[in-house]
């Protein structure tokens, strides 16, 4: 048995991706192709630089391909310099109200800047200098436009944030850098409303090949943002648009990355890891099967082998689910059946299930002697 052969294998790619201009953020290939990369955005004060790089670790540690930090105020982009110096992965600045932060960023050895043209005032006005530091660093620009921070008369020119007002908003802006040559550019137009969102990138998609970031803001609660970010993206993904991906919810950045991570997984747009298979909550339950999942999902959480593991609470799917899997349980009556590869292996007491999964996990990962 090799390690080549456990977890589900890869499924064939259906559908083709968007032909793009590629950029590179640092050592991360962006459209033009490149694997699409996941992204998200530190929650700490940019100048509390040890407590940033802790939580960088932390989302590199789960999946992270980018990372992005807040550069509200002359302190965070003092920090920058530590920050990039020390992140194991590119560093983007997230630039609002102030345009000398880009070119702080800039200075600092960024990967990356975006920049909001809604929240910085007067930024139209700026763009040639940024441009120039830009192009001399090899430093790409995201344009993200948000619904929350639109022009006043893109407003009221379309009656709202529409999909229209977010794409004339992010094409208007890549002109004014296209007029001074630079087009290491990335766009991304975020709304909450995940139909809007996607008429929007569709509509961006059509009318320019830049690559293209994937988000919806303020998405919400846990299971609201990653539901609404999941279903987005894997229609947009699905149609080939998309380059990068943020999970935008209100949880940790690690756990938007795990988000992430899984939704290409299941597009078949990166490797997977661990797969469980549990049975929902019915009558016919026997065994506390979702506080069995939680255990199972933490005790493999860094599992560095892809497994498909079943974890089953009655004889009636148990037994066949559990079979199909590389790994699996089928609980009832204060006790768990383990299957390995179809077979029954042993049987254990109920709190010995999570130990014996590990166990048997191993031994079917192991390298041949």
């Amino acid at each position: 048995m090799t390690t080549t052969d456990v977890g589900l294998p890869m499924p064939p790619r259906g559908f083709p991706r968007r032909s793009s201009r590629q950029i590179h953020v640092g050592t991360v290939a962006v459209g033009g192709g490149a694997p699409v990369s996941v992204q998200t955005m530190t929650t700490t004060r940019t100048e509390d630089v040890d407590a940033t790089l802790q939580q960088i670790a932390a989302c590199v540690s789960v999946g992270c391909d980018i990372i992005r930090v807040a550069c509200p105020n002359q302190e965070a982009a003092d920090a920058l310099l530590e920050i990039v110096n020390r992140s194991p992965i590119p560093v983007v600045a997230d630039v609002h109200f102030q345009p000398r932060y880009a070119l702080a960023a800039i200075d600092a050895g960024c990967s990356g800047v975006r920049v909001n043209p809604g929240s910085i005032k007067k930024f139209d006005d700026q763009v040639a200098p940024v441009c120039r530091a830009a192009a001399d660093a090899g430093v790409p620009i995201r344009i993200g436009v948000n619904a929350g921070s639109l022009d006043l008369r893109l407003l009221a020119e379309h009656g709202g944030a529409t999909a229209e007002a977010l794409v004339e908003s992010a094409l208007w802006e890549a002109s004014l850098f296209e007029e001074h040559g630079f087009r290491d550019i990335k766009i991304a137009v975020k709304h909450h409303d995940p139909l809007t969102m996607i008429a929007a990138y569709r509509q961006l998609a059509e009318q320019c090949d830049y690559p293209l970031h994937l988000g919806i803001t303020e998405a919400g609660t846990p299971v609201q943002g990653t539901v609404k970010s999941a279903v987005a993206f894997g229609i947009l993904l699905s149609e080939g648009i998309g380059d990068t991906i943020h999970v935008s919810a209100s949880t940790p950045p690690e756990d938007q990355v795990k988000a992430g991570s899984h939704i290409l997984a299941s597009l078949g747009l990166r490797p997977r890891k661990l797969e469980i298979v549990s049975c929902p909550v019915c009558g016919r339950l026997q065994g506390g099967i979702h506080k069995l999942a939680a255990k199972v999902e933490a005790a493999f959480d860094d599992f560095p082998h892809p497994l498909r593991v079943a974890l089953m609470g009655c004889l009636v799917n148990g037994p066949g689910e559990a079979r199909d899997a590389d790994i699996g349980a089928s609980c009832g009556n204060g006790n768990g059946q383990i299957f390995v590869r179809g077979e029954v292996v042993r049987t254990v007491s109920e709190h010995r299930i999570v130990e014996a999964l590990v166990d048997e996990a191993l031994k079917l990962t192991a390298a041949p002697q």
